[in-house]
C-alpha cells in the first residue's frame, strides 16, 4: 500500500464454515429437511434434505487445499498441469479461515485495509434444498445466527460480513433483512437465480417481492449477488450438479465452465428489463465473483430492447445499469475492457482469497491495474468498495 500511495480493499474474501455453522441454531427436529452430518466410509459429509451432498470433497475443510492453488490454471495453465493434482496439495485448516481476530492479523500481513467476507458452503446449499422453500428459510436463518456469533457483520470496520438471504419466501426475506439491519449489516448476499417458492419458481423481480426490494431501497443497503450454485442447466450437454466434473474424478472442457457468467447475465438482464431500477431508484447491486465477459452481450441486448420498445426504460438502459450495478471481474479478466464498459467508478477488486481459484496473495492483482490512471486505480482497488459499504440509513 505504501508503494501505491493508497489503501487496498478486497471486495471478495471467504470464510470456511465451522462444523456447526448450519446446526448450532437449528432445531434438530428440522434436521432431516435441512442439514445434517453423516459419516460414510470414514469421511464426513453434509446431508441436505435427506440427500448426501458431495459438492465439496471435504465439508469439514480440514485439511484444505492451499489458497490460489489453481491460479496458474486460470491464468492459462502454462505448465499444462492437471488441476486435480494442484487441488490435492492439502494443509491443515488455518485459524484465519474461522476466526475474525486471526483474519485481521492476516489482512495486515497481506497489506489490505479491509475485506468483504462471503460464505463458501452457504453459496451452494440453497439449490439442493430449493424444492422445500420452508426448509431453505429454516436453514439460512440458523446459518445467519451462527454467522453473527462467529463473524460479526462489522468487525473493527475492516471485515464486513454479509448474511445470506433468499426469496424462497418473501415475508421471511423481509423479516431476515430487518434482523440483518438491526445487527449492523452493511450488505447482504444472494445467489444469481430465480427462487423456488411454495407456488413454484418465480422471478426475483416479480411484484410479489416488492416489499423486500422496497425495504432494501429504503435502507440503502448493498445487495451482493455472488457466484454460487444457481441451478443452471446444461440441457444434457454435461452432467449437472455443482462441481460434478471434480466429483467424478475427471476434468476437461465443458459448457459448465460458463454457468457462472450465464447465471449473472440472466439475473442482471432480467432485473433491468423488468424495470426494477425504475421502481426502486436507490438500489445498489454488486456482482461479485461472476466475471465480466457477459457485459458486452448484456449491453447489446439492452440497447436492442430499447430500440424495439422506446420509452420502456425511461432512459438509456445501459446508463441506468451502470448507475445501479458494480462489477467485480474475475482477476484474470481484462480489467481495461471492464473499466471501459462500466466506468472506473463501478468496478471493484476482489481476490477470492482463500479459495483455490483465487489469488494466493491478494496484492498480486496490482500489476493488472498498471494501465489505469492513479485516480482510477484508487477507485478500483479501494474507493468503490468503501463507498459500497458506507453506513446507510436504517
Amino acid at each position: 500500500m505504501d508503494d501505491l500511495g493508497h489503501p487496498v480493499w478486497d471486495a471478495d474474501n471467504h470464510y470456511y464454515e465451522a462444523l456447526d455453522a448450519f446446526t448450532r441454531h437449528l432445531d434438530p427436529a428440522h434436521g432431516p429437511r435441512t442439514v445434517q452430518w453423516a459419516t460414510i466410509d470414514g469421511r464426513q459429509y453434509h446431508v441436505l434434505g435427506g440427500k448426501v451432498s458431495r459438492a465439496v470433497t471435504n465439508a469439514t475443510f480440514d485439511p484444505i487445499s492451499k489458497p490460489g492453488c489453481l491460479s496458474e490454471y486460470f491464468r492459462g495453465n502454462p505448465n499444462n498441469v492437471n488441476p486435480l493434482e494442484l487441488i490435492r496439495d492439502h494443509e491443515p485448516i488455518r485459524p484465519e479461515y474461522r476466526d475474525p481476530a486471526a483474519r485481521l492479523r492476516v489482512l495486515d500481513e497481506q497489506g489490505l485495509a479491509g475485506c468483504f467476507l462471503f460464505p463458501t458452503l452457504g453459496m451452494i446449499y440453497e439449490e439442493p434444498l430449493r424444492d422445500d422453500p420452508e426448509a431453505v428459510c429454516i436453514t439460512f436463518r440458523a446459518f445467519n445466527r451462527w454467522l453473527a456469533d462467529d463473524w460479526p457483520f462489522d468487525y473493527q470496520g475492516r471485515i464486513l460480513t454479509a448474511p445470506y438471504l433468499t426469496l424462497a419466501d418473501g415475508a421471511w426475506a423481509v423479516e431476515e433483512l430487518e434482523w440483518a439491519l438491526d445487527q449492523g449489516a452493511r450488505m447482504i448476499v444472494m445467489r444469481a437465480a430465480a427462487p423456488t417458492t411454495d407456488t413454484g419458481r418465480c422471478s426475483p423481480f416479480d411484484t410479489r417481492f416488492d416489499p423486500f426490494w422496497a425495504r432494501v431501497d429504503e435502507a440503502g443497503i448493498t445487495v451482493v449477488i455472488h457466484a454460487g450454485d444457481s441451478g443452471q442447466s446444461s440441457n444434457g450437454y454435461a452432467v449437472d450438479g455443482f462441481a460434478a466434473n471434480f466429483r467424478s474424478g475427471g476434468f476437461g472442457p465443458s459448457i459448465k465452465s460458463f454457468h457462472i457468467e450465464e447465471a449473472i447475465h440472466d439475473y442482471l438482464l432480467s432485473m433491468t428489463l423488468s424495470g426494477h431500477f425504475k421502481r426502486f431508484p436507490n438500489l445498489r447491486i454488486a456482482s461479485v465473483e461472476n466475471g465480466a465477459e457477459f457485459l458486452s452481450d448484456l449491453f447489446r441486448k439492452l440497447r436492442s430492447q430499447d430500440k424495439k420498445m422506446p420509452g420502456w426504460f425511461g432512459e438509456d438502459p445501459v446508463e441506468q445499469f451502470r448507475r445501479h450495478v458494480w462489477i467485480n471481474p474475475f482477476w484474470e479478466d481484462d480489467l481495461d475492457t471492464v473499466v471501459e464498459l462500466m466506468g472506473a467508478d463501478r468496478v471493484v477488486f476482489g481476490s477470492d482469497w482463500p479459495h483455490i481459484e483465487g489469488l494466493a496473495h491478494p496484492l498480486d492483482y496490482v500489476p493488472e491495474t498498471k494501465a489505469l490512471s492513479p485516480e482510477d486505480r484508487q477507485r478500483v482497488l479501494h474507493g468503490n468498495a468503501v463507498a459500497l459499504a458506507a453506513a446507510q440509513m436504517r
